[in-house]
């Protein structure tokens, strides 16, 4: 006769010991950490800042979601591109923290469009956000939103300081390659925890590509320090405020509807999870996660203005967090909380700071080709997860002209398409466009919907 074995775990309402909740806080920062770095290097944010800003944003998202739902705030990828590109636009003349100010503010009003989304889902329910911003709007511009960083991820993988130098890019494409290759293979054949650290593991291979590269040719490709980085064994991060900019808003702030439906389905993801672990562990309690999603958008919403009022870049809660705690079934907020302590304390170790600033620039742009083709891959998760029918006219309609202006106002007009005297931001007049065009031939499916309703309803009130 088999013995009822116990269920280990911990819900949302339970905190571990103190040396266990310490364990698991250290393995959720190591969970966030190479995702959260990567879009602090790759967007020019301060790499203290940016972490700083996740853990400060996860404590405040916890505190008014009512410690009801466990997830931890990071840096989104989403938001690179409009970032980027609003950052290339400035000044050459305007230092890094100008630049950071301008883009700060267009993250702090991409807080309120998650937060507006948060109100209506609380008042209208879920089926009013689906209405206008569907699979076939979302899903595209999650697609661009990878596509158009090609350019980037390309021109970091082979980009030599010295053009006219053959060998010494050859040895960048030999690092950048290592890189992308190893990051695949981790994430592809590593299982278990190890699984969820490919963005830690690959770039690693490629230091150490690169470091082997340094002794045998003497080519040294690991960055110098900058007015960036810091000195001494402590320091305060590098806390910036935001620059009131016009076209930060209309570059950035849209962005933020394609972070609604990740973040959704993250919500119904860990509901599913924790009530699992409930009834396992005979607890009687019922997790009312999923009904918290007005909750969770508008959680969202104020981690975005938060971290972009210290300096920090836009975000979402994370997946790979998630995936932690679903593997180790703890889900305590106890210990996200405690993870975020840990995160802020991180961020003032100038040593470890300054390593992460020294990471060559092939290694980033190998760890690129992977990260924004996956972006660009999970706008098509998107649409296959919702069944979006590619044969309807409509949703073609919606689709390709979203494509066409995101990609094609990015490699034509450099990010900014000029129309009728303004510059609009090729992501955002994607998603805007796409979003207009959407809700105009619904208009016709409405009524349709409608009317099969009626039927439907006749047809089994004669049944009955």
């Amino acid at each position: 006769m088999l013995k009822n074995e116990k269920t280990i775990g911990y819900l949302p309402d339970e905190t571990p010991p103190i040396w266990k909740l310490f364990l698991y806080a250290i393995q959720q920062v190591i969970v966030m950490f190479p995702a959260t770095v990567a879009v602090a290097l790759l967007t020019g944010f301060h790499v203290s800042t940016t972490i700083f800003a996740s853990g400060l944003a996860t404590i405040c998202f916890i505190l008014v979601t009512g410690r009801k739902i466990p997830l931890y705030y990071g840096s989104s990828f989403s938001y690179l591109t409009a970032i980027t590109a609003l950052m290339a636009q400035q000044s050459i003349e305007a230092t890094l923290d100008e630049k950071i100010a301008i883009a700060q503010f267009g993250i702090v009003m991409s807080g309120f469009v998650s937060i507006a989304a948060g109100i209506i889902v609380k008042f209208f329910g879920r089926k009013a956000i689906e209405k206008v911003l569907p699979a076939t709007v979302t899903g595209p511009i999650a697609m661009i939103i990878g596509l158009t960083l090609a350019g980037n991820a390309l021109g970091d993988s082979g980009t030599f300081s010295d053009a006219g130098d053959a060998f010494g890019l050859k040895m960048v494409w030999i690092v950048s390659l290592v890189t992308l290759f190893a990051t695949i293979f981790f994430s592809v054949y590593l299982k278990g925890v190890w699984g969820q650290l490919p963005l830690l593991f690959g770039p690693m291979v490629g230091c150490l590509t690169a470091f082997i590269v340094m002794k045998a040719t003497g080519y040294n490709l690991f960055r110098e320090l900058t007015e960036t980085s810091g000195s001494g064994f402590f320091a305060l991060p590098i806390f910036t405020l935001p620059k009131p900019n016009a076209a930060a808003i209309l570059a950035i702030m849209p962005i933020a509807i394609a972070t609604i439906p990740e973040s959704t389905a993250h919500v119904f993801q860990l509901d599913i999870y924790v009530n699992d672990l409930a009834k396992k562990k005979n607890t009687g309690k019922k997790y009312d996660i999923a009904d918290r999603l007005g909750s969770n958008l508008i959680g969202d919403g104020l981690g975005d203005i938060i971290s972009g009022f210290v300096g920090g870049p836009a975000g979402t809660n994370y997946g790979e967090n998630i995936s932690a705690m679903a593997i180790t079934k703890v889900f305590s907020v106890p210990v996200l909380i405690a993870a975020s302590l840990i995160a802020m304390v991180i961020s003032c170790f100038t040593p470890l700071i300054n390593s992460i600033y020294a990471i060559p620039t092939a290694v980033i742009g190998g760890l690129e080709i992977y990260l924004f083709g996956a972006i660009a891959a999970q706008g098509i998760a998107i649409m296959l997860e919702k069944k979006v029918d590619l044969f309807s006219a409509k949703n073609i309609a919606v689709i390709a002209t979203i494509m066409v202006i995101g990609i094609g106002g990015n490699y034509k007009f450099g990010g900014s398409i000029p129309f009728f005297g303004i510059n609009v931001p090729c992501i955002a007049g994607a998603a805007i466009f796409g979003i207009i065009l959407n809700l105009l031939l619904s208009i016709g499916d409405k009524k349709k919907v409608t009317a099969d309703e009626t039927n439907d309803t006749a047809v089994e009130a004669a049944a009955d």
